[in-house]
């Protein structure tokens, strides 16, 4: 216990106090044992011829008070100089970190996000302020570093994103007036599915920016469940059959009532199905189940598709992350956004989503529990 106590910053700062005190009074007790001699004797000597006993008490009574004042004042100054020399030493020991923590930090202020500090003794079990400080510091700028490089990745990405649509107009556009390009349906067409891309990423930009930004509202009302999932599974009919893929409803009769906004939850689940069409072979088979556990409705989306590794579970509600993104571009996908607009929108009707997969080539699957 006393191991414990002795790491917080306060009883560091009182110990260190107290160590300067203790030293002060070793050096003035050393310093007056040495000294009191010499002076006692020197102020006896220099005193006048003694006449008469009374005389003679009174004149060594002030020889004795002399020579300890003389020695009570060397050893004062040695152990005043002692101490000043011990407090410096030690205030830059406790001082030192917080000084190596502000210049750290107004490097990643200046865009340094690389900068780390040095953790002394950290131990999440013990009161240790100033390593759990650094810790905590050493957490932030790893966060921060990752968040531009997320940053730098979404421009890069982007601007791919932009790009590619961009060309394809701007040179069916050309060609159309050059005469080289037909001005048939076919080629209209292929203009305005590059335009739809362009005005989707738009929009996802959009979204996102206002999920994450807390700058909407949910109009929540009473929700059929069993209605909203057959909803959402009807909105995505179309892109299971022209994969040949399999979507199966599970989910019991007596689904309940929840309060949340039926467009949002819309949204979240077909873009949760739409993942699981997209990242399924075809023929494949996606499974749409609800179920009831305790004060939560959990519902799930389960795939057989491509599955993902362990290590990239954590970070697929991160805004821009991609598992391949060589493959989602290839696939017509998105720039990581949808995901990062589902957590939101569940996190804002108090519930939680997560995903789960046992490796490449085992499936996934995403759930979201939501409060009955």
């Amino acid at each position: 216990m006393w191991h414990k106590l002795s790491r917080t910053l306060v009883l560091k700062l009182f110990l260190s106090y107290l160590v300067v005190l203790l030293i002060g009074a070793i050096v003035l007790a050393l310093v007056v044992e040495i000294v009191i001699p010499s002076a006692f004797q020197r102020h006896m000597l220099s005193m006048p011829s003694m006449m008469g006993a009374m005389m003679e008490n009174m004149d060594m009574f002030s020889g004795f008070r002399s020579g300890v004042n003389e020695a009570l004042l060397i050893a004062a100054s040695f152990a005043a100089l002692t101490a000043l020399v011990v407090s410096v030493w030690m205030s830059r020991r406790v001082v030192a970190p917080l000084k190596e923590l502000t210049r750290a930090s107004q490097r990643i202020a200046a865009g340094q996000f690389d900068q780390r500090v040095a953790v002394r003794g950290y131990d999440p079990d013990q009161r240790d302020e100033l390593a759990q400080l650094a810790h905590a510091f050493n957490q932030m700028a790893e966060q921060l570093e990752h968040t531009e490089q997320m940053r730098s990745q979404l421009l890069g990405d982007v601007s791919h994103e932009l790009r590619t649509p961009l060309t394809t107009i701007k040179g069916s556009m050309e060609a159309l007036i050059d005469g080289v390009l037909p001005a048939t349906a076919a080629t209209f067409e292929q203009i305005e599915q590059e335009a739809d891309r362009l005005q989707r990423l738009v929009n996802d930009l959009q979204e996102l920016s206002r999920v994450e930004a807390g700058a909407f509202a949910l109009i929540r009302q009473p929700l059929r469940l069993a209605e909203l999932l057959q909803t959402a599974a009807e909105s995505v009919d179309t892109q299971f059959q022209q994969k040949g893929m399999t979507l199966i409803h599970q989910w019991p009769a007596g689904l309940p009532v929840i309060q949340g906004d039926h467009d949002r939850l819309l949204q979240v689940l077909i873009n949760l199905l739409s993942n699981a069409c997209q990242y399924t072979p075809p023929g494949g088979e996606v499974r749409l189940v609800a179920l009831l556990l305790k004060d939560e409705v959990v519902i799930s989306v389960k795939d057989n598709g491509i599955g993902i590794l362990p290590e990239h579970l954590p970070h697929l509600f991160t805004r821009f992350y991609r598992v391949d993104k060589s493959r989602s571009r290839q696939a017509g996908g998105g720039s990581g956004i949808g995901l990062t607009i589902a957590r939101h929108l569940v996190e804002a009707h108090g519930g939680r989503i997560w995903a789960e997969s046992a490796g490449v080539g085992e499936g996934s699957t995403f759930t979201f529990a939501l409060p009955v």
